[in-house]
């Protein structure tokens, strides 16, 4: 049985209730339609689309446009946002909003890729006090009644620490709530979370709800984390790789009942099944079981399968092909006590790649030439 204490979180994004307090987070390549339709015939949360660019909306890029689809039974529909021109994410959101294309906007300042970065955005811009500001004002007005959140890290480094001005700033500014993944953009994805900068985030935003992002790979990882830090709810990225079911075991956790029993192999299998044919909905036949291949390591992990049936799960390209090799899945095969923990991307930190004298003044506002993506995704 789960904590108590934890149970008790109640967390509202503007006019929606998100019971249990859970937040898919954004990933490029992973949260299409598709996988937030399986995500959320296990629980229920707010499930965020993958990242747009606020350009490549504006400019109406045709990529972009298929990657906003929601499903019909999707409420309330999450778009991330990327820019760093506060007039092109105006016109961005204005746009949302006139269109009728989403009910909630998420803001991006916390990816770390160099391509991002070196161009003054995502977890860099943070840095840029006036600037930061002046992009989520713009967001915020132009949303109306549409709520805006925003995203970010601890900092560009632990010389460059900005959470707690970026919080008061974002509060400031009229959002409905901040997340915080509690790594700076100098560890990427290495490393352990520092929940204790969640914590500070919490005591210093008291206005709008705080959230926690890092380093839950399962669901009592995230009452750890409220219990911890006193979050208000919590942003599940790679945990959920391969694991649409993590969000009913956060379900249950979140409501104080039984965790339900870990799928076996065969169990697995069939969510495996459903999330190819979600994809071939989505995508089409050859793109769908394309994109489907990258997470089959993510599902079998901790299980044993042979090299050969990974190896043509891993290179799929029809039905037949993929109903033949789950056949040849021990059914019975239990849930691997080792599955949880890290998955997905990790790597090494490094230095982070900034636009040439970005560090030299946190107050201009000046936009970097070329920061804006024309296109949108990974």
């Amino acid at each position: 049985m789960w904590s108590m204490r934890a149970t008790r979180s109640l967390l509202r994004i503007g006019p929606y209730r998100v019971d249990p307090p859970v937040v898919l987070a954004p990933m490029a390549g992973i949260t299409n339609v598709a996988f937030r339709r399986l995500c959320r015939e296990h629980g229920a949360g707010l499930y965020i689309c993958e990242m747009i660019t606020s350009r490549a909306l504006v400019e109406r890029h045709p990529g972009t446009l298929r990657m906003i689809r929601f499903d019909a039974a999707e409420r309330p529909r999450s778009m991330q946002l990327y820019g760093v021109d506060p007039a092109t994410v105006r016109k961005a959101v204005e746009q949302i909003r006139g269109d009728d294309l989403a009910d909630h906007v998420d803001l991006n300042f916390g990816c770390p890729v160099p391509k991002v970065t070196r161009r003054g955005g995502g977890a860099a811009l943070p840095y840029k006090r006036a600037l930061f500001g002046e992009i989520v004002r713009c967001a915020v007005e132009a949303a109306g009644d549409i709520p805006v959140t925003v995203k970010f890290r601890i900092g560009i480094d632990d010389e460059h620490r900005t959470f707690l001005d970026a919080g008061r700033i974002a509060a400031d500014a009229g959002v409905a709530a901040v997340s915080l993944h509690a790594r700076t953009a100098a560890q990427r994805y290495s490393g352990t979370a520092d929940w204790d900068a969640i914590a500070a985030l919490k005591q210093a935003v008291t206005s709008i709800p705080v959230l926690g992002n890092g380093d839950i790979f399962a669901a009592a990882d995230a009452i750890r984390m409220v219990e911890h830090t006193g979050c208000d709810g919590v942003v599940v990225g790679r945990g959920c790789l391969g694991r649409p079911w993590l969000f009913a075991e956060l379900a249950a956790a979140f409501s104080g009942t039984r965790a339900p029993t870990p799928p076996n192999l065969g169990q697995v299998a069939v969510t495996l099944r459903r999330h190819a044919g979600l994809l071939v909905e989505h995508l089409g036949t050859d793109k769908g079981l394309r994109d489907l291949r990258k997470h089959m390591s993510w599902y079998l992990h901790g299980f044993p399968v042979g090299g050969d049936v990974r190896r043509t799960l891993g290179m799929v390209s029809s039905f037949a092909e993929l109903d033949d090799a789950l056949a040849q899945l021990d059914p019975d095969a239990p849930f691997p006590p080792d599955a949880d923990g890290p998955r997905g991307r990790q790597g090494s930190p490094g230095r982070v790649v900034l636009p040439h004298g970005w560090l030299d003044d946190p107050m201009d506002l000046a936009v970097p030439p070329g920061a804006e993506f024309a296109h949108s995704g990974g």
